[in-house]
């Protein structure tokens, strides 16, 4: 069985699920209760890939809602509750998506594998950022071209180029796709010169001198709300691929011949029967999920039992081409420009 670890975007549609799901003494509660209460597993599915294979799946809401980043205790017990709870239910790989990855990851709960009686297993749990990665590329080299960018002249800035997507991003686009000049923007100096002379090139740069020669930009790095954006110093065309979390950028750049495409996003080739879904108010919210939730239904599809993403900055090419090409085995496709058109039409 594979599992899934996510949550709702906001308190306020947290709230209006758990009202929806009958869970009436979570939904009337104030931000303390919502604070205090415990993961829940909230709906069971089942998939069938084209290669005639059938899995089950659980989906667990961690009760965590963004209003919580600013509680440091509280966003890592709602992360770790679940993973324990996942454990408890014997699922065999369980993905974390939305913040629970970014939180484990940066509040580093790999010190916290102990949850009351429970010792965690790590090869149960993926962050699915491998699949992700894979994904923001294929739809890079996907789209570009479709703009008339020719990757092998296109300046590509990668926002967040050192964390652990974005470094992978870099290394696939470097090696396997041969760009013209990657733009290298993250917030600390030292990575950043550490990618550089890992990548054996890529060129350092503050984010607004990078959007401003860009012919395709990926970010991989939450966008701040504040962040303004000059939309006539951006190159045009200009491909955006909105890879953060939340996915905010077509609100600020889109419009124009600026085309910004949700990132790290998948379609599965036919309805699954879900609502999961609708929460992170997905077009196709019956086919389309985050990729990190794909890998965890590949890792189960391909009977590959194991934290297949796990760490910081550990993604390499080989775990890329496996991913990709189970992902293409199992019915997936990256979701493309011509997709967002049609659905516009």
């Amino acid at each position: 069985m594979f599992g899934l670890i996510g949550h709702s975007t906001s308190f306020e549609i947290a709230r209006l699920k758990a009202l929806e799901l009958g869970f009436d003494h979570i939904a009337g509660g104030d931000f303390d209760v919502w604070c205090s209460a415990p993961p829940q597993l909230v709906e069971h599915v089942e998939v069938t890939s084209p290669a005639g294979i059938t899995i089950q799946g659980a989906y667990i809401d961690s009760c965590f809602v963004p209003e919580m980043l600013s509680r440091f205790k509280t966003a890592r017990r709602k992360v770790l509750n679940a993973m324990e709870l996942a454990q408890k239910k014997g699922i065999n790989i369980t993905a974390l998506g939305g913040f629970t990855s970014i939180i484990f990851e940066n509040f580093n709960l790999l010190q916290h594998r102990t949850i009351r009686n429970t010792i965690l297993e790590w090869q149960r749990f993926t962050t699915g950022n491998t699949h992700t990665a894979w994904v923001i590329c294929r739809q890079v080299e996907n789209n570009a071209p479709t703009l008339g960018i020719d990757l092998r002249s296109a300046k590509v800035a990668v926002v967040g180029a050192t964390g652990d997507i974005g470094s992978a991003v870099c290394r696939w686009l470097k090696a396997r796709t041969g760009v013209g000049e990657l733009l290298l923007v993250a917030r600390q100096q030292q990575p950043l010169i550490d990618l550089q002379s890992e990548l054996k090139g890529g060129r350092i740069l503050a984010l607004g001198k990078a959007l401003a020669e860009a012919d395709v930009v990926i970010w991989v790095a939450s966008m701040p709300r504040t962040l303004e954006i000059d939309h006539n110093s951006l190159r045009k065309p200009c491909l955006m691929i909105d890879g953060g979390y939340p996915k905010n950028l077509d609100s600020k750049v889109a419009g124009g011949d600026i085309h910004v495409l949700k990132g790290g996003i998948v379609e599965f080739c036919r309805d699954i029967g879900w609502s999961m879904m609708a929460i992170a108010e997905m077009e196709k919210p019956q086919r389309q999920m985050f990729a990190c939730f794909a890998e965890a239904m590949l890792l189960e599809f391909e009977h590959h039992h194991t934290n297949f993403s796990w760490g910081r900055n550990n993604i390499t090419l080989e775990k890329m081409d496996l991913i990709g090409a189970a992902s293409v085995r199992h019915g997936f496709s990256t979701l493309n420009l011509k997709t967002n058109l049609q659905a516009a039409a």
